[in-house]
């Protein structure tokens, strides 16, 4: 692992043809549901611990289907850059709740709403492929 990299994994939770972004407290970029890989983890087994501390959401390594690994510019550090394992997350149980680290949640599609920023891995490269796969709107 590169150390000038940050590692995540993300998550693409899909109802109704649109997919699920969270905000976290004071910032203004909505990104996917996920986070940082930590030391002795695999990318799903991130995500699976990711998405029961972030939304309380049940799901196994088994619910994932991989979409891709993108890489983008760190926001607000030159020096460094994010590489995402992104996952389609096939099923989850319960319903989505946030916890205490998030601000905000939206279920958005491909037309962005005015006003809402969204990570650059997401905005350029997973919420248009997932727009040409026919998956949401």
């Amino acid at each position: 692992m590169e150390n000038n990299t940050i590692y995540k994994s993300g998550g693409i939770l899909i109802k109704n043809r649109k997919i699920l972004v969270e905000r976290s407290k004071n910032k203004e970029f909505f990104i996917s549901p996920g986070g940082s890989i930590e030391d002795g983890e695999t990318p799903t087994q991130a995500l699976v611990r990711e998405l029961w501390e972030e939304f309380k959401i049940n799901v196994t390594e088994n619910d994932f289907e991989e979409f891709g690994i993108f890489s983008a510019q760190a926001v607000g550090q030159e020096d460094r850059k994010i590489q995402m394992n992104v996952y389609i997350v096939k099923s989850w149980q319960g319903e989505p709740t946030p916890s205490s680290e998030v601000e905000e949640i939206l279920w958005i599609n491909s037309n962005i709403p005015t006003g809402i920023k969204v990570g650059s891995i997401f905005e350029h490269d997973v919420i248009p492929k997932l727009k040409e796969l026919n998956l949401i709107d």
